[in-house]
């Protein structure tokens, strides 16, 4: 039986809570952090063994509260999902407001380091300690009009990469995945955002996006939460360190 207890950030819906499902599903004890109390309500009414809490990952003293809660509310940690992180605007680079690209940063990349740091006295303590960060697409390709988003990602792999070398020692390995086109909301966001900068139609655009990759399709949610539930498995215990591509076999941003 899986005795797993897991803290995944931004977990209310989309990949975070497919990933909360997942984990569930497979007998873990599961706490979710996410800005949004109303997708935290509908998750904990259809989990109800979930535990939840309001928390902005782009405000430390939110995320100390949020992390001593998890941790007593689970009895320790196992796994932490580092999920939390916002697509900022769509724009060149010299249109973006200074404080867009501050709160991207802040969010994706301060964010993750803070909750990180809180969580690694815990995951110590754990016999199978892992971390998983979320990159993305954008942290193996360069994203035009999408500088302040792929800049956090390309630093997640380097985080991932260092955080994996200094924790090693303690049997807890790290890990970042990247996924590509995924369905939903946000990705058709993205898609609308990049007509309105290119001109062309929105069908033109997600045509373009699925272009650059081998299998025509976005991927699914589920599937990246199997692999972050396969990577925090014993069946994952030798594969740290590493970024783990999930997205069509990509060959490039689109």
């Amino acid at each position: 039986m899986n005795t797993q207890r897991v803290l995944i950030t931004a977990g209310a819906a989309g990949i975070g809570r497919a990933i909360a499902e997942a984990f569930a599903a497979h007998g873990a004890r599961v706490f979710v952090c996410d800005i949004d109390r109303h997708g935290l309500d509908e998750l904990q009414r259809a989990y109800p063994a979930i535990g939840t809490m309001v928390c902005d990952v782009s405000k430390a003293d939110e995320i100390r509260q949020m992390v001593d809660r998890a941790v007593q509310a689970l009895g320790g940690l196992d796994v932490l999902v580092n999920n939390a992180g916002i697509a900022g605007p769509t724009a060149p680079t010299e249109a973006l407001d200074p404080a867009d690209w501050s709160k991207v940063l802040q969010v994706n990349l301060s964010g993750t380091f803070e909750v990180s740091r809180l969580a690694i006295p815990h995951l110590k303590q754990s016999p199978a300690g892992s971390i998983i960060n979320m990159s993305s697409a954008a942290g193996r390709f360069g994203y035009p009009n999408r500088i302040a988003y792929s800049t956090t990602k390309w630093g997640l792999v380097g985080f991932t990469k260092t955080l994996a070398m200094e924790l090693g020692q303690y049997g807890i390995r790290v890990n970042a995945i990247q996924p590509g086109a995924v369905d939903g909301p946000r990705f058709q966001n993205v898609i609308a955002n990049r007509a309105k900068i290119s001109g062309r139609s929105i069908e033109e655009e997600s045509r373009s996006a699925l272009a650059a990759q081998s299998l025509k399709y976005q991927v699914n949610p589920k599937h990246i939460a199997d692999l972050a539930v396969f990577l925090a498995s014993d069946s994952g215990r030798s594969i740290s360190g590493q970024t783990l591509p999930i997205d069509g076999d990509m060959q490039h941003s689109g």
